[in-house]
């Protein structure tokens, strides 16, 4: 959602309209879209949850989203449609393939989602976050970056503050709702940390609902100076007072930590399709930005050795933080945005 953000705040800024369609699942993260943008709900479904007569189901859904997206396009004839990947996408671009509309994908991940996949050689433009990008054979890419919200880009670039023997920021990030493994891992981590480092760092740490309150107990009960939460809507202003950043290593997330310009220490999600988290984390990690750990090889102690090495090392972690500065791309949203009006231009002349 924070790519269709993006993008819609530059669009706006041009004088377009803008229209999102999503479902219900992603018309619950809609709260930091301005509120111009109108928001259009549609049916749709994923083989991904639910049970036997979920999946059953499913095709009716996503069929029924089309025809939806089909009439109202007829209605309100846009002149670009963009899709961002995931099931909600299927309808609108479905219907704007039917009509033949002018169409894109944007592909935040190293390795196309399934939807982008079955969508890439049926749009005019692939637009890509990372580079390289693993596109199908006969798939040509556009490598625009990640779009980052306008209020990451007020931070791009931040004054870091390297560690040292004064109060310090350790912000814990895992995705919209939290991450288990790092609810897991970080607490005691950051626990087993000398007392004279300690003593110094606060930590802002998103946690899923079900695991906060054991994450906040473990926190108090270590003298650590601790804010959990299932959600921060200030993550920029977090990220750019942090003088560490322990993230899994979703596309947005990336995006934010090298626009705004801090080392990191990512975990990637070892579940995601195709490990498409490794492959976010790789432009980072050869920059010398960022610690990457798989999780099936993170440990207390490791992580605890790569914390307290960042945070006593004030000099190595200031080149981390410009290394991660030149892996940034925050010019993306303006260079996405003229991707489209290219494209509507194209769409007008034909």
């Amino acid at each position: 959602m924070f790519p269709a953000q993006a993008l819609a705040e530059v669009m706006l800024r041009r004088g377009w309209r803008v229209k999102l369609s999503t479902d219900a699942r992603g018309a619950r993260y809609v709260g930091g879209f301005p509120h111009s943008v109108e928001i259009e709900q549609v049916a749709s479904a994923t083989f991904a949850r639910g049970g036997v007569i979920n999946k059953i189901l499913v095709p009716f859904h996503v069929l029924g989203g089309v025809i939806g997206a089909l009439i109202r396009m007829s209605r309100d004839r846009p002149d670009v449609v963009v899709g961002f990947g995931g099931y909600p996408t299927i309808p609108a671009l479905a219907a704007a393939w039917v009509k033949r509309l002018p169409r894109m994908i944007h592909e935040q991940n190293g390795v196309l989602g399934r939807v982008n996949r079955i969508f890439s050689k049926k749009v005019d433009k692939v637009a890509c976050g990372i580079w390289p990008t693993d596109l199908p054979e006969g798939v040509e890419g556009v490598h625009v970056g990640n779009p980052v919200r306008a209020a990451v880009l007020e931070r791009a670039g931040a004054g870091y503050i390297p560690p040292g023997d004064y109060p310090m920021s350790v912000l814990v990030i895992g995705g919209s709702q939290g991450a288990r493994a790092l609810s897991d891992i970080v607490p005691p981590a950051l626990a087993a940390l000398p007392m004279a480092l300690l003593k110094n760092i606060r930590v802002s740490h998103q946690a899923r609902e079900e695991d906060g309150e054991r994450v906040a107990s473990y926190y108090a009960e270590h003298g650590i100076d601790a804010d959990v939460a299932t959600f921060f809507r200030d993550v920029p202003r977090r990220m750019s007072e942090a003088q560490l950043v322990i993230s899994r290593a979703g596309a947005s997330s990336v995006a934010d930590i090298s626009v705004i310009g801090r080392p990191s220490i990512l975990i990637p999600y070892p579940y995601a399709a195709a490990d498409h988290q490794t492959a976010n984390a790789r432009g980072l990690a050869e920059a010398g930005a960022a610690v990457v750990i798989p999780e099936s090889e993170l440990q207390v102690e490791m992580l605890a050795g790569h914390v307290e090495a960042i945070l006593t090392e004030p000099q190595a972690a200031h080149q981390m933080s410009l290394a991660a500065l030149r892996t940034g791309m925050p010019e993306a949203p303006q260079v996405l945005a003229d991707l489209v009006e290219e494209l509507a231009q194209k769409g007008k002349q034909t």
